[in-house]
């Protein structure tokens, strides 16, 4: 049974599952160094917001960046079926603004959906120095959500596999892969809820294009190699900096994404910064780049694979013809 947004706006209420989890305690500087940069990345100018709008909770601008967001997401579980009545929602929070912002507004359309689906927040701890362990247990007891955390010494894996200086993010989202598809099978869950958003699938596409050579992005909603979990991504119409902001309203206990130590030459940085520029200077073609991510017209490509090119004759009828000549750009 597929989600409908005029159903999900009129639906009941649903039950919250009920809590269980792992919480541990560390100390030493590097804890209170952490913490303190939770903190600071919690105060209203967080790095990743360039808007001075303020935002208080329930204030009109929060309220309708809060509708807008629902309505994103509730559009792209419509568009793709992402999720659907029965399914076991497995929703992986790393303690950062997009899958903060992922979890609330999947407990939000919950309690209007039409259908009856579980939600499980996990969060692998990685067991990186200085980790503050407690924050998102704590934050996750709050709200009520059934959890788990599960723990996992892949940072040390990586630091014995990679050499330093070199990225780590390869070996280490493969590693976090493997244990993120285990654990959705322990828990009984078919889906697996990541956040990214429609900034890291423009990002990814350009990444695959530079240096790929593929035109090929991430997808909003795929099945797992070994085909026993679906991968769902419900922040695909959503745009990061409304998310940023959205953080900041909600003032989520954010842990800051530095901890595997500096890596500013990452390829993905240097393509958000080329995006984020072309946006200051052509305002929209974020979106537009996004909007013909949707309207692929293999025959117009070099891929015969996509398209039957070896067959085509005189009086072949082909989708949108040849209409290079007829317009102008």
């Amino acid at each position: 049974m597929k989600i409908d947004m005029n159903e999900i706006a009129n639906g009941k209420p649903s039950e919250v599952g009920e809590v269980h989890g792992v919480g541990n305690t560390v100390s030493g500087t590097n804890r209170e160094k952490i913490l303190s940069n939770v903190e600071l990345a919690n105060k209203p100018s967080f790095a990743g917001v360039d808007s001075p709008i303020q935002f208080e909770r329930h204030s009109t601008n929060f309220n309708r960046l809060k509708g807008r967001l629902e309505h994103l997401v509730g559009m792209a579980i419509a568009d793709f079926n992402m999720i659907e009545d029965g399914d076991s929602v497995m929703v992986c929070l790393s303690g950062g603004k997009d899958s903060y912002t992922l979890l609330d507004i999947l407990l939000t359309l919950r309690k209007r959906a039409p259908i009856d689906f579980r939600i499980v927040a996990m969060n692998l701890d990685q067991r990186q120095p200085g980790f503050p362990v407690e924050v998102l247990p704590n934050y996750l007891k709050s709200l009520g959500v059934e959890y788990h955390i599960e723990t996992q010494d892949t940072y040390s894996i990586v630091k014995q596999k990679i050499p330093e200086g070199k990225t780590t993010c390869s070996l280490c989202s493969r590693l976090r892969r493997g244990i993120i598809y285990r654990v959705a099978k322990e828990l009984g869950a078919n889906k697996i809820a990541l956040g990214h958003h429609r900034d890291d699938m423009i990002e990814t596409l350009f990444l695959n294009m530079f240096f790929g050579g593929k035109l090929k992005a991430m997808p909003p909603k795929l099945v797992t190699d070994k085909g026993d979990h679906i991968v769902i991504r419900p922040l695909a119409y959503c745009v990061e900096k409304d998310i940023a902001r959205y953080a900041r309203g909600m003032e989520f206990p954010l842990i800051p994404c530095n901890l595997c130590g500096s890596q500013e030459n990452l390829q993905r940085q240097n393509i958000k910064e080329m995006l984020a520029t072309w946006e200051r200077e052509y305002p929209g073609r974020s979106q537009t780049i996004f909007t013909a991510m949707q309207n692929i017209v293999p025959s117009h490509l070099l891929d015969s694979k996509q398209f039957d090119f070896m067959n085509i004759g005189v009086g072949h009828n082909q989708t949108d013809g040849d209409l290079v000549f007829d317009q102008a750009l």
